[in-house]
């Protein structure tokens, strides 16, 4: 994936319930772009998706539904307790993701773009198509609590993926932006507009930099 010449990037992560998707839709309402890996995954996993072919030539057919689509279910118990299966599975998505990624930062018109990531500490390739890391963070019992809610699955199933993401400390480590998503949903208004400005003012500032100099008269 390409470093963009005048592009401003910010690479958006966050462990599973951080709320990662909830930020990005108020930055896109605020006029951000949004590429957001989990989509693509999932438009590649879908019915007659690009990476089924593969998928299924490394996993069989059980790992497809009747309909042509991933069998999200069968693979989750498999990837999060083999890390073989993992990195085999991972080893197809990751770079026809990169490369649709890619392709939809050079045609995005917006002011700036959020790259979503989320496990971006995890991912090669993307960073150096980021000019800022943004985390989304909470507590762990926060994650537990609402992954549980809106997914179904179990503690011991939330607390199997969470093992396998970065940690909290390894996510804040690496931002240079943190939201604080532990509280009501009301209080990212305010932190998500402070940064929106910060954002269009930095991408501003890159725009302005990769200017040609004119010749002096």
């Amino acid at each position: 994936m390409p470093a963009p010449s005048v592009r401003f990037v910010v690479g958006l992560t966050g462990g599973i319930g951080s709320g990662k998707s909830t930020v990005a839709n108020r930055f896109v309402a605020l006029g951000a772009a949004l590429v957001d890996t989990d989509t693509l995954a999932h438009d590649l996993t879908g019915p007659g998706g690009d990476a089924m072919p593969a998928i299924i030539d490394a996993f069989g057919p059980a790992a497809a539904t009747p309909a042509g689509a991933l069998d999200r279910a069968w693979m989750r118990e498999r990837a999060f307790s083999d890390p073989v299966a993992r990195a085999r599975l991972e080893s197809i998505l990751h770079p026809m993701i990169r490369a649709m990624a890619g392709q939809m930062l050079d045609c995005t018109a917006a002011p700036y773009a959020l790259l979503a990531v989320p496990l971006l500490s995890h991912s090669s390739g993307y960073r150096e198509r980021m000019d800022r890391i943004l985390v989304v963070d909470c507590s762990r019992e926060q994650q537990i609590a609402r992954v549980m809610q809106r997914s179904g699955l179990s503690r011991e199933q939330v607390l199997a993926i969470i093992a396998v993401q970065s940690t909290r400390e390894q996510r804040l480590a690496m931002a240079d932006d943190v939201i604080d998503n532990d509280g009501d949903e009301s209080a990212l208004a305010p932190q998500v507009e402070q940064l929106h400005q910060k954002f269009l003012r930095l991408a501003q500032l890159k725009r302005t930099a990769a200017r040609p100099r004119q010749p002096d008269a």
